[in-house]
């Protein structure tokens, strides 16, 4: 008889939305795991964006229109703009042409920050020009993953990857003692990192307050 084949997933958005498992509490199949989406984090983000530059009335989102996890973190977004008294704008993009265009005309008025969504487009190849046009545009931008930063992006804060690997390291562990994925939770991140690139700051003129750099889990000199 053929052994039952069972997947421990990581840095999945929506498990429920693209049908992986039935529930996060009791996912009722063969795969359990970790997500990588808390939708509450753009709060966070709108909080550093207001922190490293108060000036900020304006904010852009780039996102991609067709990704169901965008299209959440977009409402959520909506919902906390009230309390940061900034303005919205959703920059929907498809590819590099449309990110130039978006973030071009965003650009032509003063105060503006971007607030860049997690996505196969903005993390992706394309990523390179979101991160170069906000140098041009001396633009400050929050980036949801460190790897943008390190590649020249401002600030960055999110989901702490090794800590999912080693958190599902647990799960097979418990899987090959005997437990089934089927009862196993789907768990929410718990562990986030906060990066910061002093080199980009600088050249788009920007000076970090002291309490980002404290808290900061890297600092790029």
């Amino acid at each position: 008889m053929r052994p039952a084949q069972y997947i421990v997933f990581v840095n999945v958005a929506d498990p429920v939305g693209v049908n992986l498992v039935q529930s996060l509490a009791r996912p009722g199949g063969n795969m359990t795991g970790f997500t990588d989406c808390e939708f509450a984090i753009v709060g966070k983000w709108l909080e550093l964006l207001k922190e490293i530059a108060p000036s900020a009335t304006r904010v852009a989102v780039i996102l991609a229109p067709e990704h169901v996890t965008n299209a959440a973190l977009l409402r959520s977004t909506e919902t906390m703009v009230p309390s940061f008294g900034v303005h919205l704008t959703p920059a929907l993009v498809r590819d590099v042409a449309e990110i130039e265009h978006a973030i071009n005309v965003f650009a032509r008025e003063s105060n503006g920050g971007l607030i860049v969504l997690p996505n196969p487009v903005t993390v992706g190849a394309p990523s390179k020009a979101i991160i170069s046009l906000a140098a041009r545009h001396r633009l400050p931008a929050v980036y949801p993953f460190r790897s943008l930063v390190i590649n020249g992006g401002l600030i960055s804060y999110g989901v702490d990857d090794n800590d999912q690997y080693r958190r599902a390291a647990s799960y097979v562990d418990r899987i090959l003692r005997g437990a089934s994925p089927a009862d196993l939770p789907v768990q929410a991140p718990t562990k986030f990192g906060l990066t910061v690139n002093l080199r980009t700051a600088k050249a788009i003129g920007l000076e970090i307050p002291a309490t980002i750099l404290g808290r900061a889990d890297e600092v790029i000199e």
